[in-house]
């Protein structure tokens, strides 16, 4: 639904983006990368915004920056406030729909469908210079999604909104993902997007260092072999058993009551350590890893290269 194909874009001297080729497709994508790192100016070309200096972006195909039409398909939930301060949120979210071809009335139905939608349905009369930093968050998003758009790019969406709120439109990501929709997600907190979604890129110095479902990237760096903590009422019987697989590296107890695993196959440790306790007539009460999620993931694959 989304696809660039060798796209570089210069800014004067400095290349924003340098032969990206990516396709997405329906779901939610989460956009990784530290600042600076393209993840905006992708956003861009996608929207229509900037024009590749190489290669081509497609909505569904076709051109978004030579078939203007082709924005019909796509809500943008930009990073940066730019609103008419004196209207409502209502009458924002209205305005803008009316952009996409709709009548008065059907773009008031929707306006106020998207508005109750993200939470704002009480709070759309307020005028948008009078609400909180959350609340033209959630307007932002509502007028990305009011016309009902088969592909939503949402740049850092969960700016200034507090803890329940975050909850309710990580819902409402993972939701719009779940209609069938093509979502692409750009944010720095990255427990976050794992909640909203297992599918993710990686972007670094302009370039897409790896793109896929987080724990399928995280099994193909054979050379980071994954932390394992378990808690059983005797770690020491255990890891005198544990340590003579094959797939073990190491065992050390880290505290009374915690075993720490050292694995180079998560997936075979996940069905051997239950039952060498259960051999042992132990029950494992935790089991976790540090090494096998989005954190991890992006610390090896973005942090370890800065």
């Amino acid at each position: 639904m989304l696809e660039a194909r060798g796209v570089s874009k210069m800014f004067g001297q400095v290349r924003a983006l340098n032969d990206v080729d990516l396709k997405v497709g329906p779901g939610v994508t989460g956009l990784l990368g530290p600042n600076g790192s393209g993840k905006s100016t992708l956003m861009k070309l996608f929207a229509g915004q900037l024009l590749p200096d190489e290669g081509a972006v497609s909505l569904l195909g076709a051109d978004p920056f030579r078939q203007p039409t082709a924005l019909r398909a796509l809500g943008l939930c930009p990073e940066q406030d730019k609103f008419y301060e004196e209207l409502t949120g209502h009458t924002f979210v209205e305005a803008l729909t009316r952009l996409h071809g709709f009548g008065r009335a059907e773009a008031k139905k929707k306006a106020r469908t998207a508005m109750d939608r993200v939470g704002m349905g009480d709070y759309g009369h307020k005028r948008l210079s009078e609400m909180s930093r959350g609340m033209r968050q959630r307007t932002k998003i509502a007028q990305a999604i009011a016309h009902d758009p088969p592909i939503v790019l949402l740049d850092e969406p969960l700016t200034g909104a507090d803890p329940v709120a975050r909850a309710d439109l990580i819902d409402l990501v993972r939701g719009l993902g779940d209609e069938g929709r093509c979502v692409l997600v750009s944010s720095h907190v990255l427990h976050e997007v794992e909640a909203m979604t297992h599918r993710v890129v990686f972007i670094r110095f302009g370039r897409v260092r790896a793109h896929g479902d987080i724990f399928r990237l995280r099994a193909l760096l054979t050379d980071r072999p994954y932390r394992i903590h378990v808690e059983v009422p005797a770690p020491r019987p255990l890891a005198a058993r544990l340590i003579a697989l094959e797939h073990v590296v190491a065992t050390a107890v880290i505290s009374e009551g915690v075993l720490e695993v050292t694995t180079l196959d998560l997936e075979a440790a996940a069905r051997d350590i239950p039952q060498a306790a259960g051999a042992l007539a132990q029950v494992v009460s935790a089991f976790t890893s540090p090494d096998a999620d989005l954190e991890s993931l992006y610390r090896y694959l973005i942090s370890a290269h800065a």
